[in-house]
């Protein structure tokens, strides 16, 4: 290997732009890998290669940040999902490896993520959860990652115990709750709950999935003014869900009628992830990724979209013209029309579904 890596913490308070990567668990459950409902990762063991290429693929999208795929991988999350024949640590090393393997491919970090665990749900007992934090996080040690993200935390307690063991290997932490402008599911509010983590000894907080992408960035300035007012510093970080979701209920798409299997006309078009990066950006938010519906194609979107910033394009972008510039070769004259930003900018696309209505009324209102 070359020189060390530099730590996420160095690049960041350099002032880099980070990208980091998208989905896992809904893309491999929509390509046969992953059983819907379950949303358990053995995939990294039973089909390694479908993990390895969508790593990949994030990575040559102008992802800096692979994160290992251990969603819902605490061994409680296991058993109740009738997973046999392969432990949790299994699961988690071989996820660190594939992980580590492609970000050697390029200029990446390895994030090792934990996530809410069933524990929480049904016993709140701190020593319990923590335990299992503790097991995961000892399985991510004996494997070569850079930092660790606590992610999918709809109870800021949960996320602060997290952040707690995971703070004990010396290794940077960053945590990021799927929550709401309305707070976590016992009402904390977004800048208490960004406290909270600090104080807990997050070095980087934000939030992940649920809402869409502009939803989470006013969740993250609301997380910033929090931190402002307790004269309290950290890195923010934002990962939302690739799917509109103007309902904004307190739960996100999980109450959504599609949920989770005809998200579809709900996807956001790349176009939209050009808005969401650069409001996530002139916002303080310098790590700015995706979470469930978030394919290679919108990471790329982020990476065009923060070029000027970040000093180059992605590797993916030479198969995409920016803004819609390979369209002037088109036959059609229409089309060749589209070969400009101003076009897609301001495109308003229709579902194509003329009885459906625009929003739905989520399970959780």
């Amino acid at each position: 290997m070359g020189s060390k890596r530099k730590d996420i913490l160095e690049r960041l308070n350099a002032g880099e732009v980070l990208v980091g990567d998208g989905g896992y668990v809904m893309q491999l459950e929509r390509r046969g890998y992953v059983k819907g409902g379950n949303w358990t990762p053995e995939a990294a063991v039973e089909h390694p290669e479908a993990v390895r290429q969508l790593h990949r693929e994030f990575l040559r999208a102008g992802a800096n940040v692979i994160q290992t795929f251990t969603f819902y991988c605490s061994e409680d999350k296991l058993e109740l999902s009738h997973v046999t024949g392969i432990t949790g640590a299994q699961i988690n090393e071989a996820a660190c490896d594939l992980a580590r393997e492609v970000a050697n491919e390029g200029n990446a970090l390895v994030a090792g993520g934990v996530s809410m665990t069933p524990c929480y749900a049904k016993s709140h007992s701190e020593t319990e959860v923590k335990a299992i934090f503790k097991k995961q996080m000892d399985d991510f040690l004996k494997k070569d990652i850079d930092f660790f993200i606590a992610e999918f935390f709809d109870h800021v307690e949960e996320a602060v115990w997290a952040v707690e063991v995971l703070k004990t290997s010396g290794k940077t932490v960053g945590a990021t709750l799927c929550i709401s402008p309305h707070g976590d599911m016992k009402g904390v509010p977004p800048g208490e709950c960004a406290v909270r983590l600090v104080k807990a000894g997050a070095d980087i907080v934000g939030i992940n999935c649920h809402l869409d992408p502009m939803t989470g960035v006013r969740t993250v300035k609301l997380m910033k003014e929090g931190l402002e007012k307790a004269g309290l510093k950290a890195h923010l970080m934002v990962q939302p869900l690739g799917f509109h979701t103007p309902e904004c209920n307190h739960t996100g798409y999980l109450a959504l009628p599609e949920f989770p299997f005809a998200l579809e006309t709900r996807a956001i078009t790349r176009w939209d992830i050009h808005k969401y990066a650069r409001e996530a950006y002139n916002a303080g938010i310098c790590y700015i990724g995706g979470c469930c519906g978030f394919e290679p194609y919108h990471i790329r979107a982020i990476a065009e979209e923060l070029a000027a910033e970040r000093g180059f394009l992605p590797p993916a972008s030479e198969k995409h013209g920016l803004w819609g510039a390979a369209l002037e070769m088109h036959t059609k004259p229409w089309v060749r029309a589209r070969a400009r930003r101003e076009y897609w900018e301001n495109l308003l696309p229709v579902s194509g579904r003329p009885k459906c209505p625009s929003m739905a009324t989520p399970a959780d209102e």
